[in-house]
């Protein structure tokens, strides 16, 4: 057992002064404020609950920042989805795995404590395994997600050329899913990649086949033309037909769900499920603007995700997500809950959304919780040091990471950092060759 003082600590009802944290086999055994804090080990500065990565597709990460570079009057989507199919094209496990080794490193730095791999590569195994490794060595938990994607678009298309890296079926899929060895530090579920590229049959198949516990993560409604091409095909919206034809509930992430009409987003936000937001993916790739206020205003649930990894800071994907509100409503200060601090409001939601969506215990500062805390290098407290970091924070905010009761970055360094740097730097430079 191991006890742990803070001088400003946020727990799920807030920020609370002097509290002291006590720890076993990894998970939080009890919280308590206005603590002398005797016999503890005094943290360093204001903590936080670690943050989940609720979507990632970890191969992304060697190609942030390359497809900024106009190539077409239209270029959207689906011109940078051209350029990411030939990148991946070359792409090995071995080198798969150093990227993600890479990324993994980069999110802990940063206060992301766990990731779900949404992993569409083909060789399910190999490709879990590899990033499974890459995890392992870093010290984030994981959720692996295997994808099932067996058709180029609506209408059971034929997967095209370049898709063929990602064909898989359902059978293949449950079995990646049941070789996970499920562990407090590694969980698993399924990802039925999208509408477009799992027909209704597989999409139910592959449902029924898995415990009711397994998280299900799906891209839906992402782009405007990935809804009308569902509405001629299934005669509904994305959403909407998620909503009416499977009992959507609390182990299912929607990601992005960006373009919803005001009945699907009621919908999707009583049915308990969390909408899994990447807001500076969906900026990048000009998606559009999720809608945050009236989601929440229903009781929607959401988490934080970094998709293509243009960015690896949950403090910027939460500052992006306010912001993009404020310049729809014109207004300031949209997403207050029980504290009128934005800072404080985004990362307690995303954090318990996030939680959810990777099917853990976590994403709080509580009893019963893992051990995942993230201090701060901060003068402010409570809300304004919450305040500072998502609004004009930088990752040399975060100052030390605890997983699982386990510190994975102090002093702002992780011991694989410039191995892992070296690594990633080397397998990007052999595909850009």
């Amino acid at each position: 057992m191991k006890k742990y003082f803070a001088r400003d600590a946020l727990l799920p009802a807030g920020w609370a002064r002097d509290v002291a944290i006590i720890v076993a086999d990894g998970n939080i055994t009890a919280v308590e404020p206005n603590s002398a804090g005797a016999g503890a080990e005094r943290l360093q500065g204001p903590v936080l609950p670690g943050m989940a990565n609720l979507h990632s597709h970890a191969f992304q990460r060697g190609m942030a920042g390359l497809a900024e570079v106009r190539g077409s009057p239209d270029d959207d989507f689906w011109t940078w989805r051209e350029l990411m199919y030939r990148f991946v094209e070359r792409v090995t496990p071995e080198q798969a795995e150093a990227i993600a080794l890479g990324l993994y490193v980069e999110m802990l730095k940063n206060g992301y404590t766990a990731v779900a791999e949404f992993n569409y590569l083909n060789q399910p195994l190999e490709m879990l395994e590899r990033h499974l490794a890459a995890a392992n060595a870093a010290g984030i938990a994981i959720t692996l997600l295997p994808s099932l994607y067996r058709w180029s678009t609506f209408g059971e298309q034929p997967l095209k050329p370049r898709q063929k890296r990602f064909d898989s079926d359902v059978r293949g899929i449950v079995e990646a899913y049941r070789a996970v060895k499920q562990s407090p530090d590694i969980r698993a579920g399924v990802a039925p990649h999208s509408l477009r590229a799992v027909d209704p049959g597989a999409l139910r198949e592959l449902v029924q086949a898995l415990p009711a516990e397994a998280p299900i993560h799906i891209h839906a409604a992402e782009q405007t033309k990935e809804v009308e091409d569902c509405r001629l095909a299934l005669g509904q919206r994305p959403v909407e037909w998620l909503l009416s034809n499977f009992a959507i509930d609390e182990r299912w992430c929607l990601v992005h769900a960006t373009h919803m009409v005001t009945e699907e987003t009621i919908g999707l936000a009583k049915s308990g499920a969390v909408a899994g937001l990447c807001p500076t993916t969906e900026g990048n790739l000009g998606d559009g603007v999720f809608p945050l206020v009236e989601y929440r205003g229903a009781g929607g649930r959401y988490g934080i995700g970094g998709d293509s990894h243009v960015c690896r800071d949950p403090a910027e994907e939460l500052r992006l997500l306010e912001y993009v509100q404020r310049l729809i409503a014109r207004k300031r200060n949209l997403v207050v809950g029980k504290s009128p601090a934005v800072g404080t409001t985004l990362w307690l939601e995303a954090a318990a959304g996030g939680a959810q969506a990777l099917g853990r215990a976590m994403g709080a500062i509580a009893p019963g919780k893992r051990a995942d805390l993230v201090v701060l290098d901060a003068e402010q407290r409570g809300d304004a040091a919450a305040n500072a970091l998502v609004f004009s924070g930088t990752p040399a905010m975060v100052r030390d990471v605890m997983v699982a009761g386990r510190w994975v970055v102090q002093e702002r360094q992780h011991p694989l950092q410039e191995k892992a740097a070296t690594r990633y730097a080397k397998v990007v430079s052999e595909l850009l060759a």
